[in-house]
């Protein structure tokens, strides 16, 4: 099958919307040998799709490009056999052409002011969305795997997904902003994506 071209024409290549499959990644010899400029150029994509709301949640948009990186940095303590299980775990993270996704962390560096943190914000997944100007907020779509909460306390870290209608996407592409904000009563905070997370983001729209 048809391996990833090497990396020095990775970035003549868009990121495409489609899941990966077993071609798609680079034999455990390959990536050992472009791990290090791969990473880098990963790490330097991450950085416009990293939105921080107030100072303890974070938005991690995810893409294609970043779970090949996370699926290849696993498979590197896999055997071979563990390629299909990585996939299929990782493949609903990369955005199907009319949506955002994104992993939401919960962020509070005390463990103690962070057990209390996530008995208070018990919902909050459901409370972060992004809105392009001139429609409405789109509210997240969370934890679709698996429940993450329970009746005590939430979880640190959530999967998100923020449907888009045609009109919303069209905007983004057109140049329209884009807020992102999180309504939860112990948690409200609103930001304006940076151009270069919007485009970054516009991106993962057909």
């Amino acid at each position: 099958p048809a391996r990833p071209l090497p990396f020095a024409l990775l970035d003549e290549v868009p990121i495409s919307m489609s899941h990966l499959t077993p071609a798609d990644l680079y034999s455990l010899e390959q990536y050992a040998k472009v791990r290090n400029e791969f990473r880098a150029r990963v790490m330097a994509h991450k950085r416009d799709r990293k939105v921080p709301i107030g100072p303890n949640a974070t938005l991690y948009f995810e893409d294609r490009l970043t779970m090949q990186y996370q699926i290849q940095e696993m498979l590197r303590i896999f055997e071979e056999e563990g390629i299909r299980d990585e996939l299929d775990s990782y493949n609903p993270l990369v955005p199907d052409g009319r949506n955002l996704k994104a992993t939401f962390m919960v962020e509070f560096a005390d463990s103690e002011e962070r057990k209390h943190a996530l008995a208070r914000l018990i919902g909050i997944e459901d409370k972060v969305w992004v809105q392009v100007a001139g429609h409405e907020p789109q509210y997240a779509i969370a934890d679709e795997d698996l429940e993450r909460e329970d009746d005590s306390k939430t979880s640190s870290v959530h999967f998100l997904r923020f449907e888009l209608t045609d009109a919303m996407a069209a905007a983004l592409k057109a140049g329209a902003g884009l807020a992102l904000g999180i309504d939860h009563p112990h948690y409200e905070y609103r930001v304006d994506a940076a151009p270069a997370t919007r485009d970054s983001l516009t991106a993962d729209l057909s």
